[in-house]
């Protein structure tokens, strides 16, 4: 695989994931969502800001793919710092995409690593790849929290404090496993099985949303109003989510709730980017004759939108 190519799906995934609709209380192409600061045309300039560091990821990946693969943490966490920096100078300082660059931005280098080696870029190997270049990336960023005055603490270090959950970094040293075990299993089933890639990746994000510990809604709210989201993301689920017209109803009725009391699960969000990432690596590589390194089909060609 090309390392335009890589580049191009990290772009591809961040305009799919804004442009899935309905998404409860989210940014998508009928609404602004919870959310007073940005729309769906924030999400589209910031995207096209970012389509060069993503190619600038993988090309780091391969660049350095005769060393192991933990010594390209550094260096992407540092191309991360110009990443935000375009994201800002393009969003006029909104923060549309800083969990997305550090979330994509590792899996990219993962595959640019692991293509200019030949080896697989099959889902599991890159999660693989990037727990490895995380291992004790929480540590590091928690172990002397508790020491740090209140007042200086971030709302991730707060929260880690209070509730034990360790966010983005966590699901990265995990190897994404929320992606593998929630998002990736639905968002392959719901494409073989001919959904649309809208509806295939509104259904993805209620599986998400019922398990993640979405630290944007913890950030914003708490405890109580992560339990009633995740509660209300299984109702809807119930219903048939996007395969049924009661699941339709209910979650565009569930956006106007999330909406209502300005809930947004911005940490699914960026997991439904992630694995929508994995799902097209892994796809178009089998595609090419490659090692996907799973035993899933190549991509499914489906309609966008319903």
């Amino acid at each position: 695989m090309q390392l335009a190519d890589i580049g191009d799906i990290a772009q591809e995934a961040m305009i799919f994931e804004v442009s899935a609709t309905p998404k409860p209380g989210l940014v998508d192409r009928v609404s602004s969502g919870a959310h007073r600061d940005m729309d769906f045309f924030t999400f589209l300039t910031s995207a096209a800001a970012l389509r060069s560091s993503f190619e600038t990821f993988a090309r780091i990946g391969a660049e350095r793919a005769t060393e192991p693969v933990e010594n390209l943490l550094p260096f992407l966490q540092e191309a991360g710092i110009v990443a935000e920096q375009r994201m800002f100078a393009a969003t006029h300082g909104v923060n549309t995409h800083k969990g997305m660059i550090f979330s994509l931005g590792l899996l990219a280098g993962a595959a640019g690593w692991a293509s200019r080696r030949a080896e697989g870029l099959g889902a599991e190997h890159l999660c693989a790849l990037v727990a490895s270049m995380c291992h004790g990336l929480t540590d590091a960023a928690y172990r002397h929290v508790a020491d740090k005055p209140a007042a200086r603490r971030t709302k991730g270090e707060a929260m880690f404090l209070r509730y034990g959950v360790t966010g983005v970094r966590g699901e990265a040293e995990s190897g994404f496993s929320t992606v593998r075990q929630h998002g990736l299993p639905v968002y392959r089933r719901r494409r073989r099985e001919g959904a649309s890639v809208n509806d295939a990746l509104c259904d993805t994000l209620l599986h998400l949303v019922a398990v993640d510990m979405d630290t944007n809604i913890l950030g914003r709210h708490g405890m109580e109003a992560l339990r009633y989201a995740q509660a209300a993301a299984k109702s809807v689920l119930r219903l048939g989510g996007m395969r049924t017209p009661a699941g339709r109803h209910a979650l565009e009725a569930l956006d106007e709730d999330f909406i209502a009391r300005w809930i947004s699960p911005g940490g699914s969000a960026d997991l439904i980017a992630v694995t929508h990432f994995l799902y097209e690596v892994e796809c178009r590589a089998a595609g090419e004759g490659g090692a996907a390194g799973q035993a899933e089909s190549p991509c499914v060609t489906a309609a966008i939108s319903s």
